[in-house]
């Protein structure tokens, strides 16, 4: 029985590795389709039919590109740096429900989990930019480990309001918990802490307007710019599955997870899907649309104005409790 059980995980972590790295692959090719037409382009159109095999020729091309290493680099933690950001970011997959009969681990501490692993992420970003010996780098580095904490005590703060009215740090738990609310989703009675999250949503992937850690005018590639080839496209992959990651966060937490207007066999998951693809589209609309901040107007915004009103919600959640109850 337990070889049954080890291999159907194996089988089921397979299977969502593969679906998450294609859609990796594929929400690069709907970025720069989106952000093409609303900027009055076309977009990939050459690599196959309306450009579909674009992310298929972008991949093979950094897997048969040179693999640069500076001279005088820290090969260990150079080497390391993007495996721990990969790494860390597809444990975060193992926790996170897609609908009610598949998750990994169904941990009652899911939503901890995934703040542990989205913190050791950073790592990573800050070991390349140390590892590369390049200031472009270095910088990067600082900035995204900075960032980082600013925006995760925001962004934890903005959760203890779900975590106070649900209970529970079990996500499904917390899906399930919105079903019974009378709204059917937190989105609207915490819509202070809706707000809050999406903020720091964008900060903690290093999206626009907040890609300081990368900052291409400023700082050429940011901690990677000495990074080439399959390297690379390893902190490439680790983004935009964080970005997967934040996406299906805040479906749980604030969007009613997989549940939605009616329910019918196969349709929760595509529901969740829907709710992803959503926000994904948020992502792109706002690196089409927002210039980048200030670093100082940065680290501003989450200290000064992110951090209190994500305390004002929990206050708020508190006495909203106290008075119902």
């Amino acid at each position: 029985m337990a070889e049954i059980n080890f291999t159907k995980l194996l089988v089921h972590l397979v299977v969502l590795v593969d679906v998450v790295l294609l859609h990796v692959a594929y929400a690069t090719y709907f970025e720069r389709k989106v952000i093409g037409h609303m900027q009055m382009r076309m977009g990939p159109t050459r690599v196959g039919p309306m450009g579909l095999l674009q992310p298929i020729a972008d991949g093979i091309k950094l897997f048969f590109k040179e693999d640069i290493i500076p001279a005088a680099a820290d090969r260990p933690l150079f080497y390391a740096a993007p495996i721990i950001c990969l790494v860390a970011m597809l444990s975060c997959l193992a926790v996170l429900p897609f609908d009610p009969n598949h998750v990994l681990a169904d941990l009652n501490i899911g939503l901890i989990f995934i703040f542990a692993m989205s913190s050791l992420a950073s790592y990573g970003v800050v070991l390349a930019g140390w590892a590369s010996n390049s200031k472009y780098s270095f910088l990067g580095g600082m900035r995204s480990m900075s960032q980082v904490i600013s925006y995760e005590i925001a962004m934890g703060l903005s959760l203890v309001g779900v975590m106070m009215m649900t209970g529970s740090l079990n996500l499904g738990q917390i899906v399930a918990a919105q079903a019974a609310s009378p709204f059917g989703i937190y989105a609207i009675p915490q819509f202070i802490g809706f707000f809050v999250f999406v903020v720091s949503m964008l900060a903690e992937t290093n999206r626009v307007p907040f890609d300081l850690p990368e900052a291409e005018t400023e700082l050429v590639a940011g901690y990677c710019t000495e990074y080439s080839g399959i390297r690379f496209s390893l902190f490439f992959m680790a983004e935009y599955i964080g970005m997967i990651v934040m996406a299906s966060i805040g479906t749980i937490c604030f969007l009613g997870g997989w549940n939605g207007p009616f329910t019918v066999p196969y349709v929760p998951f595509f529901w969740f899907l829907l709710k992803i693809y959503a926000i994904m589209f948020f992502f792109f609309w706002v690196r089409a649309t927002l210039p980048r901040y200030r670093y100082d107007q940065l680290m501003d915004l989450g200290w000064k104005f992110l951090i209190p009103l994500a305390l004002a919600n929990i206050l708020l959640t508190g006495l909203m409790k106290t008075v119902l109850e």
